[in-house]
């Protein structure tokens, strides 16, 4: 069973039904906080929040992992999310990203889960789609380490390293 609450208020609880994948609510929207706890024979067994997002004001890049091989072969996936100023990603952003890799690599594909998008895999930039966006950089066969850049109009830059061995 799941409640979900709506800035603290509760909702009430549903059950899933049958082959039933989802639950739905029908909430008219405020800004804040929506909040879902799921519970198992009434034991709390997850809780996911959600917060209305503000203005974009920062990127943020996470690596699927921080080492690479320098094989010239292996590739670390980087999810760059556009966040506001309390750190929630920004569900409608639609920000333009360039990418920029110094070091012993380079920038491999771009993508952002947009399948009507008509952007190129190869290009140095991408449109952040739902606040989200991906840049796979590509290990050189020289160990060292390999900086990926990405800036975007109005907000600062930002930048993650990533070793090669």
């Amino acid at each position: 069973e799941v409640e979900l609450f709506l800035n603290g208020k509760s909702l009430g609880t549903k059950r899933k039904q049958g082959d039933d994948l989802h639950l739905m609510w029908r909430v008219a929207w405020e800004p804040g906080t929506v909040k879902a706890i799921a519970r198992t024979g009434g034991k709390e067994v997850l809780t996911k929040e959600i917060h209305t997002a503000g203005k974009p004001a920062r990127i943020l890049l996470e690596p699927d992992r921080t080492r690479m091989k320098a094989d010239g072969k292996d590739l670390s996936f980087v999810k760059v999310s556009i966040l506001d100023a309390e750190g929630n990603v920004v569900p409608f952003a639609d920000n333009l990203v360039k990418f920029q890799v110094i070091g012993e690599g380079k920038l491999r594909a771009t993508d952002n889960g947009n399948p009507i998008s008509m952007e190129s895999f190869q290009a140095a930039e991408r449109k952040a789609f739902h606040g989200l966006c991906l840049a796979v950089v590509q290990a050189s066969s020289k160990a060292g380490k390999i900086t990926l850049k990405a800036s975007s109009d109005g907000l600062p830059e930002a930048s993650v390293a990533i070793a090669t061995e």
